[in-house]
């Protein structure tokens, strides 16, 4: 059984950072996909980053001010969020993608951004 855990969200003010974490558990992970998603209210979901190996993919509107890793030996994903504005206010979701059409999802955390 997979179990994504989040963690790090909270409240900060614009122009600060928050680091959030994600710990995957019930299998090995080093060879799959993982990423970032977020859901603002009343929008869709939408992608963040990702990482797969040692390559990385952005949003456009978080290049320059956030950066994906990883940690394969504690099978966690770090989402390093710098230079926040109010528009990255929403509930941030770890993501696994197995690539065999098998995803799995975290239970989000709340991230808000105060002007």
């Amino acid at each position: 059984q997979v179990h994504l855990v989040e963690s790090g969200g909270g409240l900060v003010q614009a122009g600060g950072s928050l680091r959030l974490s994600c710990a995957a558990s019930g299998r090995t992970f080093s060879s799959y996909t993982m990423g970032w998603y977020r859901q603002a209210p009343g929008k869709e979901r939408e992608f963040v980053a990702k990482m797969r190996w040692t390559f990385t993919y952005y949003a456009d509107s978080v290049k320059g001010r956030f950066t994906i890793s990883r940690d394969n030996a504690k099978n966690t994903v770090y989402l390093q969020m710098n230079s926040l504005k109010p528009e990255d206010t929403a509930i941030y979701y770890c993501n696994v993608d197995t690539g065999a059409g098998v995803d799995y999802w975290g239970q989000g955390t709340q991230v808000t951004v105060s002007s």
